[in-house]
């Protein structure tokens, strides 16, 4: 996929030593839920090698370069997770909203996603300001594992349904 800035595409087994530094820095790693500290690139490409089926992965690319990752998790019952991470010297640039955008738009219109769920941790303002650009409601107080951290932490989360314009076109197709 393509957007004004990014490409998103695939990930590689060749992107391993490149996540384990962007996603390996504590600043990063600290406000996600799955990205273990440190993080070596041996980890990162077995978290490459091992993403499950629903999974949907995309590397996000900026002039050639890998910044971060976005992608879901898509359950059976049309509900999918989103996430998302940049590399800390990406960030204040509109990438993650941006990437995230196309994410969710190919997830609505390709790949049968009904609902989007996601949360931050309390202490991730720059993430609170992302899923409110794209849209989301409110949903309620959780709390969310920090695999960096090793614990749980006050989140907040939030939902995205699909636009009624896409639910129609499903519809009548």
């Amino acid at each position: 996929m393509k957007t004004a800035r990014l490409l998103l595409r695939a990930v590689v087994d060749g992107d391993a030593a490149r996540i384990a530094v962007l996603a390996g820095d504590w600043d990063v790693a600290s406000m996600t839920g799955r990205i273990p500290f440190p993080y070596t690139a041996e980890a990162a490409l077995e978290w490459v090698n091992g993403l499950a089926e629903g999974e949907e992965v995309f590397g996000i690319e900026c002039e050639g370069e890998l910044i971060g990752i976005c992608g879901f998790t898509a359950e059976a019952n049309g509900d999918a997770e989103l996430g998302y991470w940049l590399g800390k010297a990406y960030w204040g640039r509109g990438y993650a909203t941006e990437a995230a955008r196309a994410v969710m738009a190919y997830g609505f219109a390709k790949a049968g996603v009904r609902r989007f769920v996601c949360k931050h941790l309390t202490d991730n303002g720059a993430s609170a300001r992302v899923i409110r650009k794209l849209g989301f409601r409110l949903s309620g107080s959780a709390t969310g594992w920090c695999e960096a951290r090793q614990c749980e932490l006050p989140a907040i989360s939030y939902e995205r349904r699909r636009p009624w314009t896409m639910a129609i076109r499903a519809l009548a197709s």
